[in-house]
């Protein structure tokens, strides 16, 4: 969930070409599974859950216009976990960024409801979505985008081999935060 108690800084992580991927199972009674149509209200409910949209809706709208635009790569890019008895409680999506320039390989949207924090969750969809990244893009240099306020979830993505980064005009982003990136998530720690 979003701490907005702390000052908001947005930034950009790396995971350089060539780090293993890490290892980190499912607690017992999840399982992981891919975007079938339909998941998309479940993508909703999680964002929204953990304070990304204000509104379902938001999010339903975002979701089909950022991933079902793009035909069938939903269906082999968007990860989710799901209880034993299906109910989807967790998403991360092995993604990309196209600036016109360069196109990058992403982490993008990972989140995990609060009632199912802290069981190692978060840790076994971003192992999983970085090896998901590596199967479709290859062993290459991964982004993210994050915030100050996903101050929880970026010690999960440090974890995972990605660092804050001071490249400029990436992944979309201007990432002109970085000194301020690195003092906010020193004082989180």
């Amino acid at each position: 969930m979003l701490d907005k108690s702390i000052p908001l800084i947005k930034f950009c992580m790396r995971r350089d070409t060539g780090k293993a991927i890490p290892e980190y199972p499912l607690p017992e009674g999840y399982r992981f599974s891919l975007y079938k149509p339909g998941d998309e209200k479940d993508w909703a409910r999680i964002e929204t859950s953990v304070l990304e949209f204000d509104q379902e809706a938001d999010a339903l709208s975002y979701f089909q216009k950022a991933f079902l635009s793009y035909g069938d790569e939903a269906q082999r890019r968007c990860l989710f976990v799901e209880t034993n008895t299906g109910q989807k409680i967790a998403t991360a999506s092995a993604w990309w960024a196209y600036t016109g320039q360069r196109r990058d390989p992403i982490v993008h949207w990972v989140a995990v409801s609060p009632n199912f924090q802290g069981k190692g969750i978060g840790k076994a969809i971003t192992a999983r979505v970085v090896k998901l990244l590596m199967e479709i893009e290859g062993d290459r240099d991964y982004y993210l985008s994050t915030q100050s306020w996903s101050h929880k979830a970026v010690v999960i993505y440090e974890w995972a081999g990605f660092k804050i980064t001071d490249e400029k005009n990436i992944i979309g982003h201007a990432n002109d935060s970085f000194t301020e990136a690195v003092a906010i998530m020193d004082t989180c720690r």
